[in-house]
């Protein structure tokens, strides 16, 4: 149809009308970030802070149902506005108005304590896949505990907003939140009666550097070219990108090298008889390949009803980690073939034509370069069946056939992406989208699991921790805020021999972060998996964190710590060692006290006898070495270590000596 010129310019008049009209709207209406919204929990005894956005210069007036004042605020040339105001008496629930060209009012408002939960998979593993889960979901009637969930997201520069949304605790909303914040919630709630906010900030396989900001990793000489390199992807990402994605093709095709003669196994008459069977979805490592990364075929056959002929099919297999190629019948039905993509869930559509009525064969092949390996989330989420008909599905749980095809060692290593493009593991990526959007809202404190990403630098993160940490509280501007983190826990297979261990000089790291003002640390070695980087006793991660929080944020009588080595003194064959936090006194959990190795100066270590003394003091000893130099306990992945003070709070894994470890010229 032919349109006349006044007709078009009517329209184009009409058009510009409408986005002038949009674009006013947007500047006159009041918004506040997400922190800031109905159940949120303020913090007691402190300045609250209250923001948000408002048309530029726009006069805004706030009040509040449990005083008669009213304040004024006025939003900047940018319509960014800002106030502090005192809270009102632990409790609730509250109302909150603030008006300027609209209103926007705050409902359900509790006061009691605020608290940032925040790390990588530990941290964001949720309550749904804890122990006892059915039970502690059932019994989470608490909704003066309100929860707080911050979008996983990446940015390149500090963001101002987030998404999320506070929600009280209750058997409805509690199972895919993090089980380390809630169970260290609810035990602050049950002891200090309190209403308890826990805002969620995590992200599963993230590394450190992540949640640091840009102006402080410039300032660690080991992140200087690395923040220059970021600069650059930044400016133009499209040479990095297109060079990644080159390597990546080079480097499949080498894996494709490598496993040419094992695709025959996706094939239907492939004889997979010899093959050994494996009940998943579930960690290889938990399965019978304990401390394997490399390559596994996996096959299972599935019936197919005539009445699925000429359907779309949907095939579901979980989170897989890392990486997959899913074929069906030979023929490949989809995959995520490059790193990072281990929690992300397997949902590939199959034509009709690839399918038969009868018998079908299902293989995938899976690469694992770290860590966890295999298909192994929860059994609802294996599946296959026709698209949108929930009622017609196969459980694809239960019983495969897997074969392993070679180890990691013998494979070409996988590129790196580059770093900033959209990519949770880069520098600051997750500070700027999932951290800056929080400051400054009030908070007592923060809980940390994280580390398992930095173990392979491990010196590296002596000083990065401690920086993150002082990072925060400078942006925060609320002074040197309790820091409380979780030391690793004990994991991989345990070693008969006393050896060197990354992740032992992680925790060493860790340990070492104490040394900071209003900071604690709570030991993990004893409630670890061998098989699983993801234990799920998330109950006593919960209890440990919140008896450091108890005493010394809060001032409870409660004995928080296991022992932490204090000193040494050598005297003829035997090393005398000295702890603090003794705890009413040293004891061994089980007879004899293990975990103790000793070395001379050849620095060759063995196992130690070791015997707890008069006055708390640990005896160490072997008649492998007479002139001893140096002690270590617990020092291995996975140590067989046991001991504890009365209180039942097992001691830190320690060394006594500061010889170079596997990490420390690492970068």
């Amino acid at each position: 149809m032919r349109r006349s010129k006044s007709g078009f310019g009517k329209s184009l008049f009409l058009a510009f009308s409408s986005v002038f009209v949009l674009i006013s709207a947007a500047f006159a209406n009041v918004r506040l970030p997400a922190a800031i919204g109905d159940n949120m929990v303020l913090q007691q005894g402190k300045k609250v802070t209250i923001w948000g956005w408002a048309e530029p210069n726009e006069q805004l007036r706030v009040s509040v149902s449990w005083s008669t004042m009213r304040w004024g605020v006025a939003a900047d040339k940018d319509g960014k506005w800002m106030f502090k105001m005192s809270p009102p008496v632990v409790g609730g629930p509250y109302e909150m108005t603030i008006s300027g060209n609209d209103t926007v009012k705050i409902k359900n408002i509790l006061v009691g304590e605020v608290w940032v939960c925040s790390g990588q998979s530990n941290m964001q593993w949720p309550v749904s896949q804890s122990v006892n889960a059915e039970q502690e979901i059932a019994g989470a009637g608490y909704p003066n505990i309100r929860l707080f969930t911050v979008e996983r997201k990446v940015a390149e520069q500090p963001q101002a907003d987030c998404r999320g949304s506070w929600i009280p605790c209750s058997p409805q909303t509690v199972g895919d939140f993090s089980a380390v914040a809630y169970y260290f919630g609810r035990e602050l709630h049950r002891q200090l009666n309190v209403p308890i906010g826990l805002i969620h900030t995590s992200w599963g396989g993230t590394p450190a550097e992540a949640w640091t900001s840009a102006r402080v990793l410039k300032t660690l000489p080991d992140y200087k070219g690395v923040m220059e390199e970021i600069e650059q992807v930044r400016v133009n990402a499209q040479p990095f990108q297109e060079k990644y994605q080159q390597q990546l093709i080079e480097w499949q095709k080498k894996i494709d090298l490598s496993t040419s003669e094992g695709k025959g196994c996706t094939a239907a008459d492939f004889d997979d008889g010899s093959w050994e069977q494996m009940e998943l979805p579930k960690h290889w490592e938990q399965a019978g390949l304990a401390d394997f990364d490399g390559l596994v075929w996996f096959r299972k056959d599935v019936n197919v009803p005539q009445s699925w002929a000429g359907r779309e099919l949907l095939l579901e297999l979980g989170p897989i980690d890392d990486m997959d190629t899913t074929y069906v019948n030979g023929t490949r039905v989809g995959g995520f073939e490059s790193p990072g993509h281990w929690t992300t869930a397997r949902k590939y559509k199959i034509d009709p034509a690839v399918i038969n009525p009868g018998r079908n064969v299902i293989a995938v092949r899976v690469i694992d370069t770290g860590g966890g390996g295999g298909i192994y989330g929860n059994p609802d989420q294996m599946k296959f069946g026709p698209a949108g008909a929930a009622g017609e599905v196969i459980s694809l749980a239960g019983s495969w056939r897997y074969k392993k095809a070679f180890d990691l060692k013998s494979m070409p290593a996988p590129p790196a992406p580059p770093l900033a493009v959209n990519n949770p593991n880069a520098p600051t990526s997750l500070y700027n989208s999932m951290i800056a959007p929080l400051v400054p809202y009030g908070i007592q404190g923060a809980i940390w699991y994280q580390g398992e990403s930095n173990a392979g630098r491990a010196y590296q993160y002596r000083k990065l921790f401690p920086a993150m940490i002082q990072n925060w509280r400078e942006d925060w501007g609320q002074g040197n805020f309790a820091f409380l983190f979780v030391q690793l826990a004990n994991f991989l297979p345990v070693k008969p021999e006393p050896g060197e261990s990354e992740w032992a000089e992680l925790r060493e790291a860790q340990l070492m972060t104490l040394s900071l003002p209003n900071t604690g640390m709570a030991v993990a070695i004893d409630i670890g998996d061998a098989a699983d980087i993801h234990p799920k006793n998330k109950q006593d991660v919960g209890r440990r964190l919140a008896l450091w929080a108890l005493a010394k944020t809060y001032g409870k009588q409660v004995l928080y710590c296991g022992p932490l080595y204090k000193s040494m003194k050598l005297e003829g064959n035997k090393v005398l060692l000295n702890f603090d936090h003794v705890g009413g006194g040293l004891v061994a959990k089980t007879e004899p006290l293990t975990g103790f190795a000793i070395a001379g100066a050849d620095r060759k270590f063995v196992w130690a006898d070791a015997k707890i003394a008069e006055g708390n003091v640990i005896v160490v000893s072997s008649d492998k070495v007479p002139e001893p130099a140096a002690v270590r306990y617990g020092w291995a992945d996975n140590p067989l270590c046991n001991l504890y003070n009365k209180a039942g709070l097992p001691a830190s894994p320690f060394r006594t000596d500061d010889w170079p470890g596997l990490t420390a010229d690492r970068k």
